[in-house]
């Protein structure tokens, strides 16, 4: 049962947790001591930053001895965890049962990887989904340890794939003290008559399925070490770059295959043989004193960050921007999934596409895919900021600095600085990334729940709030050739199949510049420059530095404005 008890005043919430496993064998984290229960803070004290509002939950698929999903709540400073054999479900109709299992530490959020054979739940565990919840019926005093101690919880999850109302009510308890729940979900807009977890199998931390996991448990989590550096890369430990979770890269031999090739041939690549063509088509003219690069350059580039991408693009369609002719001609924008594409290729199937509309749309659910849209004519990759099983709910909020033909580099930068300062007060989870040509993008991950109309209205107020500060910088007006070229904070991406270009997808010009994430510190450096990281240097950084951008797949509340 979830209690505000630390280990240091006695056995603690983590005492069952701790007592069955071996942490020197282990990688699961032994966690720090348990937190005081805190409740939703939507504002801070003036000067101080406030809490992300909501608290979290996550649910992993665990394949020990048997599969099952594990449901872990926050509450008290500890995740509340019940283990669920067939798995939560959106389906109103059927019921699921759950036991009561040992309180887990918050550290756990993050967990995915493989427990050794032998040890206490030995076996592959991915993180399914995440998000935060809110008891369903709350009062003033906010008591979800309470509400699971009576044995009835409702409660509403605002994750990437289980949304809406749910219960979780104790049905008995056995001898040995052991209880046996049941979870169901209610009748409400997100109840979703046969819906089957196990049709949407991979991780919505890394992109993963469980087989990639077991096969290749890039990062595991080490209790020896503080949280802050207990993600432990194992590609790194080999000698390899170091990388986030994700799937593995491709191998040294993939590679030189690749290189083998003469202009067109076939690849086999991530366990898919794809047939590449025109290798040595040059793509992105050089910029002066730079050789430019190839097709062939293009499709290493794209399997090489294929893992690290896979987090922002799995399960959501993407709008493909061709440039067949290279990066100097006319480009088009691809919508639809050609009916030549290898039957493997992920696809989502709209069903909302009237008959003139997109039916059909490339789902990068497997690195593979992502070479193909390359080895198709795709220099620039953009995905959805919705998944395909809530088209209608974005997971982001999309801030746009876009520059005019007067905006000076400070002054971006300048804008930026705003931002970043806006949402340190307003104690909202961003990321910011260089769109590799003279603008930024700031990213803003929200659990699914507001609409697009929400979302947009969110930051169309916090734009207007920021350009109060500095009016002499912006314009307002819809068309470029009326803003006096002055830059723009474009709220209007904020909308159902409007999208920004992903992070580290290549853009259309010479030198293959890359839309690569920063920190919100590099801001102040006076070496950043606007095109600075390309196709030739941005692994070398992700080397360096890791993926910076892996702020945006933590899901917030949004704090309401003004």
């Amino acid at each position: 049962m979830p209690a505000s008890q630390t280990d240091a005043e006695g056995p603690g919430p983590l005492a069952t947790y701790r007592a069955k496993r071996d942490f020197t064998r282990t990688p699961e984290p032994a966690g720090e001591r348990a937190q005081p229960g805190r409740e939703p803070v939507a504002a801070g004290e003036e000067g101080e930053r406030a809490p992300v509002p909501g608290l979290r939950f996550v649910v992993q698929r665990h394949r020990a001895r048997r599969l099952h999903y594990d449901l872990r709540l926050e509450m008290d400073g500890v995740l509340a965890s019940w283990a669920v054999p067939k798995g939560p479900t959106l389906d109103p109709n059927v019921r699921r049962a759950a036991f009561h299992v040992e309180d887990h530490p918050l550290e756990y959020f993050d967990f995915e990887g493989v427990i050794p054979k032998g040890e206490y739940g030995g076996g592959d565990v991915i993180v399914w989904d995440e998000g935060t919840w809110e008891l369903g019926e709350p009062d003033s005093s906010f008591d979800p340890v309470g509400a699971v101690r009576a044995g009835e919880l409702h409660f509403d999850l605002h994750g990437y794939k289980l949304q809406g109302r749910f219960l979780l009510v104790r049905t008995r308890v056995d001898a040995a003290g052991k209880e046996q729940w049941l979870l169901l979900h209610k009748h409400d807009e997100y109840a979703a008559p046969g819906w089957d977890p196990e049709d949407y199998p991979r991780s919505v931390l890394s992109g993963r399925t469980n087989d990639e996991v077991k096969a290749a448990p890039d990062r595991l989590w080490r209790s020896s070490l503080p949280p802050a550096e207990a993600a432990v890369d194992l590609r790194a430990a080999r000698g390899a770059a170091p990388a986030p979770a994700q799937a593995s890269g491709p191998t040294a031999d993939e590679l030189a295959a690749l290189d083998a090739i003469g202009t067109a041939g076939s690849w086999l690549v991530f366990g898919r043989e794809l047939r590449v063509t025109n290798l040595n088509k040059v793509l992105f003219p050089g910029r002066p004193g730079e050789e430019p690069l190839t097709k062939r350059d293009l499709l290493r580039y794209a399997a090489q960050i294929a893992p690290v991408a896979m987090p922002y693009l799995v399960g959501r369609a993407l709008n493909m921007h061709r440039f067949p002719g290279g990066a100097d001609t006319q480009g088009f924008w691809q919508k639809q999934l050609p009916s030549h594409a290898p039957g493997w290729v992920p696809r989502w199937d709209n069903p909302e596409a009237g008959a003139a509309q997109t039916t059909t749309y490339l789902v990068v659910d497997e690195p593979a895919a992502l070479v193909w849209a390359a080895n198709f004519g795709a220099l620039e990759w953009h995905a959805w900021t919705s998944k395909v099983e809530h088209p209608d709910l974005p997971t982001y909020v999309l801030l746009d600095i876009d520059p005019g033909d007067k905006t000076s580099w400070e002054d971006l930068l300048e804008l930026a600085r705003l931002h970043r300062a806006a949402l340190e007060h307003l104690g909202v989870l961003a990321q910011p990334k260089l769109t590799g040509k003279r603008g930024a993008h700031i990213w803003v991950p929200v659990a699914p729940g507001p609409s697009f109309s929400e979302t947009r209205a969110w930051a169309e107020a916090l734009s207007r709030a920021i350009g109060n500060v500095v009016p002499q910088l912006l314009s307002w007006k819809w068309q470029v050739g009326e803003r006096s070229g002055l830059a723009r904070l474009d709220y209007t991406q904020n909308a159902l199949n409007k999208t920004l270009v992903a992070p580290y997808s290549p853009r259309a010009a010479a030198g293959a510049p890359v839309s690569a994430p920063i920190d919100w510190s590099e801001l102040d450096d006076p070496a950043l420059r606007p095109e600075m990281f390309t196709m030739r240097n941005v692994l070398e950084r992700l080397a360096a530095k890791g993926d910076l951008f892996r702020t945006v797949l933590r899901a917030q509340r949004l704090p309401q404005l003004g």
